[in-house]
């Protein structure tokens, strides 16, 4: 009989990687237990990045599901793990120390045995807390390697980037190939040189399927002496996710590798459960391209868990360039033509924006960019001419020591926007917080919950705890819904057995005589009418008529939704207001970052067009100025 070597179940990343939900409390409930009877998993990914803001999108509370959904492991004694982002914690930009002393604490408490945490820039100083206080609240610190491909990261680089973790005190290290590029040998020598430091830590290998390495490199990293492989299972498995549990499983008995059977009977019935939550509703979030593999993804090496957003934010995208390019009587731009376009844009950007490792928050940065540098650049206009403000925090060292330099044309344009760099310890840029959460909780009336799990959320998550308290995210999320309803009939994923039915258009464009018509399609009878747009059932906002036909006009730069303001400091532009060439008039959230609108012309400002939370196109009308 050969080494053991254990399976873990990353159910949260499987959905993850898909699209832009997960199931629900009472769903995950249901799946723990065949889960637990199929018998082959030592550990199962439970919560984490993204699973907690999911919950409150639904108007769900993010502890109780957490509690719940763990219960079933911990009776049975399979480990359970939760995957967090060091100095982000389970968010997009950086948290306190206080609020990620406290979830480290409360996420032991919930059911969750171990922190899987990483640094996206591979900053090992943003892990030394991680550590520190994941072995304090009781958890296993496991800390991750965010592999990616390029000269600088090197099996030597990551072996010494381990070495700094193991000294730090991280009790296990996790080989993180979030988009799947770490080359198999590579892999293997980086397990290898991991075991030279420390025979007896645990090392676990995590890789996505999207080029098509990962198979290849469970495999070197298990004979390299790795202890434990992440695997996913249909219907959800390859693609942007991870290999299948049981390629996987039947390649490593045949290597000669000690691991328990699978109970078929309880693996059905998961699959059969994961596919039943698909075709209830969390197929329509979900594009099925996200299901193939891709070699193209191997030269800009963009992650996984990043792909299952990048499709829908494409659609949208591409529906905005196409309306401008149609206005201004240029061909139109398929979502293929847009997808190579904005690959080659990631590869020659990455190395001028100081080669970030691809992954959560720092691949968004890097592909939104690319996307609209390539959008932009369509439209004629320049590179990097529009630049949100969390891609320049990371760019100036806010968020850590880039793993490259910044190239000379972004430092010469920081120069010019009158930023500065950054070399100190991005944590003392966060004072502590809980103290003023908790006094926003007493001021509502709210209760801070059971060991403080509810003063976490809301510090965690301000925007989105306001929204669940208030009943807006489940109302929000209910209409967004009904709405993809109304838009499509059948949200099903087709697992590999079975043949899906040709898909049928809803709408087409039609050309007569040079002006373009958008058509909807019905078949037998169906219903065709689209629910409207947000921004165009609200009410409309009083705004001064033109004077005459000599108004300027700006307009949105990209896709999104509409901010006046930023922040409570901000005043919203006004009627009457004088505006200047580089002035902020607003600001778009798109793509999970927030961009700053700014002004091209000046003048006075006689309408406005738009207000807070409206949905706005590319090249929509913001605000008229005389």
């Amino acid at each position: 009989m050969g080494r053991d070597i254990g399976l873990s179940l990353v159910y949260r990343d499987m959905w993850q990687s898909s699209g832009k939900y997960m199931p629900r409390v009472d769903q995950l409930v249901r799946v723990a237990e065949p889960i637990v009877e199929m018998g082959c998993f030592q550990r199962v990914e439970t919560n984490g990045g993204g699973f907690e803001q999911i919950n409150l999108l639904y108007g769900e509370n993010p502890n109780k599901s957490v509690r719940e959904w763990t219960q079933a492991f911990n009776d049975a004694g399979i480990q359970t793990h939760m995957l967090e982002r060091g100095l982000n914690a389970l968010r997009m930009f950086p948290v306190p120390k206080d609020v990620r002393k406290l979830m480290f604490k409360l996420k032991k408490i919930q059911g969750t045995d171990i922190s899987r945490s990483f640094d996206g820039l591979n900053d090992t100083r943003n892990l030394k807390l991680s550590i520190d206080y994941a072995k304090e609240g009781g958890m296993i610190s496991q800390c991750c390697l965010c592999i990616t491909h390029s000269e600088l990261h090197t099996a030597e680089y990551y072996i010494k980037m381990a070495g700094e973790l193991i000294d730090m005190g991280s009790q296990e290290i996790c080989i993180k190939d979030m988009a799947g590029v770490g080359r198999p040998v590579t892999v293997g020598k980086i397990v290898e040189g991991i075991k030279s430091i420390k025979p007896d830590i645990v090392v676990q290998y995590h890789g996505h399927s999207g080029p098509g390495f990962s198979v290849a490199s469970s495999l070197e990293a298990a004979k390299a002496g790795a202890d434990y492989i992440d695997v996913a299972m249909e219907p959800l498995s390859y693609g942007t996710v991870l290999a299948d549990l049981i390629t996987v499983h039947e390649m490593l008995k045949d290597a000669g590798f000690s691991l328990p059977d699978i109970n078929m009977k309880a693996y059905m019935q998961a699959r059969s459960l994961t596919q039943e939550f698909i075709d209830e509703f969390l197929g329509y979030y979900i594009n099925p391209k996200n299901r193939l593999m891709n070699a193209l993804l191997i030269g800009p090496g963009l992650p996984g868990g990043m792909m299952g957003s990048l499709m829908s934010d494409l659609e949208n995208n591409l529906a905005s360039l196409n309306k401008w390019m149609a206005k201004n009587n240029k061909a139109e731009v398929t979502q293929d033509e847009l997808l190579i376009a904005l690959f080659e844009e990631v590869e020659h950007v990455w190395p001028i924006m100081g080669y970030p490792p691809l992954v959560t928050p720092y691949s968004q940065y890097v592909k939104n960019a690319a996307l609209v540098n390539v959008m932009q650049m369509m439209k004629g206009k320049e590179r990097w001419s529009l630049l949100d403000d969390n891609t320049w925090d990371m760019i100036l060292g806010k968020s850590g020591r880039l793993p490259g330099k910044v190239g000379n044309e972004l430092k010469e344009l920081a120069k010019e926007q009158g930023r500065e760099f950054f070399e100190g310890d991005p944590q003392d840029l966060q004072p502590d917080a809980l103290d003023d959460f908790r006094k926003k909780m007493e001021e509502n009336g709210w209760d801070t919950g059971q060991d403080d799990e509810e003063l976490f959320e809301y510090a965690m998550h301000p925007t989105q705890y306001e929204d669940y308290k208030s009943g807006k995210a489940k109302a929000s999320f209910e209409k967004d819904l009904e709405a993809k309803r109304n838009e499509e009939t059948a949200p099903t994923i087709p697992d590999s057995t079975s043949t899906a039915a040709p898909l049928q258009p809803k709408t087409l464009d039609i050309d007569v005589n040079g002006e373009k018509f958008k058509v909807s399609i019905s078949y037998d009878g169906e219903e065709t009418a689209k629910a409207p747009r947000e921004s165009e059932t609200k009410a409309e906002v009083p705004m001064a008529a033109s004077s005459n036909g000599s108004s300027k006009e700006i307009l949105a730069p990209l896709e999104g939704t509409i901010y006046m303001t930023k922040d409570t400091s901000e005043t919203p532009l006004k009627v009457g207001d004088q505006v200047k060439v580089g002035d902020i008039v607003c600001y778009i959230e798109a793509m999970k970052v927030s961009n700053a609108v700014k002004s091209e012309v000046e003048g006075t400002v006689s309408e406005i067009l738009v207000k807070d939370s409206d949905d706005v196109l590319d090249d929509d009308v913001l605000f008229r100025i005389n």
